[in-house]
């Protein structure tokens, strides 16, 4: 069987698709590479949430050919699902492989390992996937897949379709990221059933579907045995979990669940719509040290002109109240939200309204994005762009607020004792130190070296940059407290 490598783009939704491609290909019998270099086979799993997204994917699939024009180069994702001819017209790309069909990428790779010698050796990736007929004939039909054993190379290079009559889940936890290998990510939502006039990803990612309550904590029980102290919940549309079952399954009652039937010590999660952050689910927060105190809650705008012409069906008094109440039940809890600058039509003082509204509220982080135009959004079709030079000013002005807000949080936790979890040092570790997280989201250098995924309480004592610092005072044996 082939060797094969997953370059992976994007959000943890991609990331956790990509997990569970690695996981199918392996139980098939396929070797994972180290490098691209070392493969046989790389898999390009894209993200087209902006325009620099895509030009991300396409100078890494240049850059793959050029190193090694041999490999087969297999593009999947949110950006081959939503412009396939685009993608497959680069040189190397042998297929495209949008969201609706990935399931089946094993069977492509299984077909390129039974091809005949002379088909796997060839000058191009072409001369085994041919890149004829690159029209809607191309576009092969998701049922004529299923059950079979292998993919027939003659029926072109892209395998996309429609998604929104798709029920399949491809999910298994990722246990890279920011936690280097000690907070996996467990994607148990897919899709959305909104239709943010900007956002691209409900066309690319079909209807909001989850995974079955029995199976996430199957999932939990078996991370947790293995020993993971965190698991972060994710999902991109995560408050509509259940919402695709009969009977509807409500998400604070699966969190419930994990609760009482696993013996996961934190659970994070990871973004969750304002409007779906209820007193019920900042109760349920509020009440046990098992669920880490931290909401991210996308906004947006702070201009109800503005998120009326997103279709963001919330209004800035109602995203305010969430915070609020958040903070009042939890004071110290980290609240992060995303910001877009630059929507056509915003004024300088739907900018200004945005600014004012950040200052007044307890957020502790921002994740400040530039509109990006996608095609087939209604936002695209929106003639009232504004200048670059005018959204680059803008995005540094929030920027600089969210930096401020992050120092004032940071300030706000010295003299405290936080609960962390000590992740393995990446890049050049101080052999004095150990990189932590707290629940509370914040970077946290402990006092001495400890082994990673160790709890301990620690008193916070100063801030350096952007982290804190701290002395253990005690390790949490049992649970995180």
């Amino acid at each position: 069987m082939p060797t094969f490598f997953i370059e992976q783009f994007g959000c943890r939704a991609t990331q956790a698709d990509g997990a569970a491609l690695e996981r199918q290909l392996l139980d098939r019998g396929c070797t994972s590479a180290p490098a691209p270099a070392a493969a046989d086979i790389v898999v390009i799993n894209t993200c087209t949430v902006t325009a620099s997204a895509d030009a991300q994917a396409r100078e890494a699939i240049r850059k793959l050919h050029a190193a090694n024009p041999a490999v087969h180069l297999i593009v999947t994702g949110c950006y081959a699902q939503r412009a396939p001819e685009e993608l497959a017209a680069l040189p190397g790309v042998s297929w495209v492989v949008g969201n609706s069909h990935k399931p089946q990428i094993p069977q492509l790779i299984e077909a390129l390992s039974t091809a005949a010698p002379s088909a796997r050796s060839g000058d191009s990736a072409r001369d085994f996937f041919p890149a004829a007929a690159l029209h809607s004939a191309s576009i092969v039909p998701f049922h004529s897949f299923v059950g079979t054993q292998h993919v027939a190379p003659h029926l072109g290079k892209i395998l996309t379709g429609n998604i929104f009559d798709r029920t399949e889940f491809l999910s298994a936890p990722v246990l890279g990221g920011e936690g280097n290998h000690t907070r996996p990510t467990l994607k148990i939502q897919d899709g959305c059933d909104s239709r943010c006039s900007y956002c691209v990803i409900p066309f690319v990612r079909g209807k909001s579907r989850s995974l079955p309550p029995d199976t996430v904590i199957h999932e939990i029980q078996r991370l947790s045995e293995s020993g993971f102290r965190e698991i972060v919940l994710s999902g991109i549309n995560l408050g509509t979990y259940g919402r695709d079952f009969s009977p509807r399954v409500e998400f604070e009652d699966l969190l419930r669940r994990i609760l009482g039937e696993t013996a996961v010590e934190r659970l994070r999660i990871s973004s969750i719509e304002p409007l779906d952050v209820t007193q019920d689910l900042i109760d349920l927060f509020a009440g046990t040290d098992r669920i880490a105190q931290h909401f991210h809650m996308p906004l947006q705008s702070a201009s109800d002109r503005i998120l009326a012409a997103m279709h963001r069906w919330y209004r800035a008094e109602h995203y305010a109240r969430r915070v609020e109440l958040i903070h009042e039940r939890l004071p110290n809890a980290a609240i992060g939200a995303d910001v877009i600058t630059g929507f056509p039509g915003e004024s300088e003082a739907d900018h200004a309204a945005t600014l004012a509204f950040i200052a007044r509220l307890p957020f502790t982080y921002l994740h400040v994005f530039s509109f990006s135009k996608r095609p087939g959004t209604k936002a695209a079709a929106l003639a009232n762009e504004l200048p670059a030079a005018t959204i680059k000013r803008r995005a540094r002005e929030l920027r600089a607020l969210a930096e401020k807000k992050a120092a004032a949080f940071r300030q706000s936790q010295l003299g405290r004792t936080l609960q962390v979890l000590t992740l393995r040092p990446g890049g050049d570790p101080d052999p004095h130190c150990t990189p932590a997280l707290s629940s509370n989201y914040l970077k946290v250098r402990v006092a001495g070296s400890h082994p990673a995924n160790s709890c301990l309480d620690v008193l916070i004592s100063a801030e350096t940059g952007t982290a804190l610092e701290g002395e253990p005072i005690l390790s949490c044996s049992a649970s995180l407290r």
